[in-house]
């Protein structure tokens, strides 16, 4: 069962707070019910909407599973890997198998570039 306490984000803030910061970007973390991990970003230097072929919306969901593969980017691709690996940590696993219905995932990771109401302020060159 999917499972994050607001204590074992406090123990992975720190190594998500240094990405954040080696890349330029600023972003919250914050736990939703206690079967996710969120990293909202909300500004950087980094063209994340350009990049990802929405330059004409506010914000976007990444999709964790493929964010690093399908970064036109390598920057920007390096920033979710590294970004997802230090959501992960060490405690992470997944030992689903969808084939049988079988669920077990240490909790769930979700990246959120920009919100609904405030959308991501791109800081970077060109702007």
């Amino acid at each position: 069962m999917a499972y994050i306490s607001q204590e074992e984000k406090k123990e992975l803030a720190p190594g998500i707070k240094a990405v954040l910061k080696k890349y330029g970007v600023k972003g919250t973390i914050a736990v939703r019910g206690y079967s996710s991990l969120v990293v909202n970003i909300k500004s950087g230097v980094l063209d994340l909407m350009g990049d990802c072929g929405l330059p004409n919306e506010d914000s976007f969901q990444v999709n964790p599973y493929y964010a690093e593969e399908r970064a036109k980017d390598p920057k920007i691709g390096s920033f979710y890997g590294e970004l997802l690996a230090a959501m992960k940590g060490t405690k992470w696993y997944n030992n689903s198998d969808a084939q049988i219905d079988y669920f077990d995932i240490a909790y769930y990771v979700d990246i959120n570039v920009g919100k609904w109401d405030t959308g991501y302020v791109y800081n970077g060159e060109g702007k």
